[in-house]
């Protein structure tokens, strides 16, 4: 089964957060998929921890590379598709690329992010968890 998974998840594993063990039981044996925004997304999200400093410095290239280690097909999407979700349902277009994703593969999500469970489920979408 193939399994659209959000840049939450990933950061999760690979920053060694709590949820880690149960993101893996869920994908174990799974195909991961993501929008091709997914790399660009993470690496946003890393140096953001970094200015935050809940991530040092010296953290970020090795995060990156434990994600770079976790097989994942990058998929293109339709990004006016995934804009008339983000306007919708009023969240973010990096969020919608995800649901859209989901929408387009007919696979259910997988994400940490309550928001997006719940757009998600409007939207007819299996949510993993």
């Amino acid at each position: 089964m193939k399994i659209i998974a959000d840049t939450n998840t990933f950061l999760a594993v690979a920053l060694e957060e709590p949820e880690k063990k149960k993101i893996v039981q869920l994908t174990v044996g799974h195909d991961l998929v993501a929008p091709e925004v997914l790399p660009f997304e993470i690496g946003n999200a890393l140096t953001a921890m970094m200015k935050k400093r809940t991530l040092e410095a010296n953290e970020l290239t090795s995060a990156w590379d434990i994600v770079q280690a976790i097989p994942v097909e990058l998929r293109r999407i339709d990004i006016r598709s995934a804009l008339e979700i983000a306007s919708r349902f009023n969240i973010y277009a990096y969020d919608a690329y995800f649901i859209e994703c989901a929408i387009s593969l007919r696979c259910p999500l997988l994400t940490l992010d309550r928001p997006m469970k719940i757009v998600g489920q409007n939207v007819g979408i299996h949510i993993l968890e």
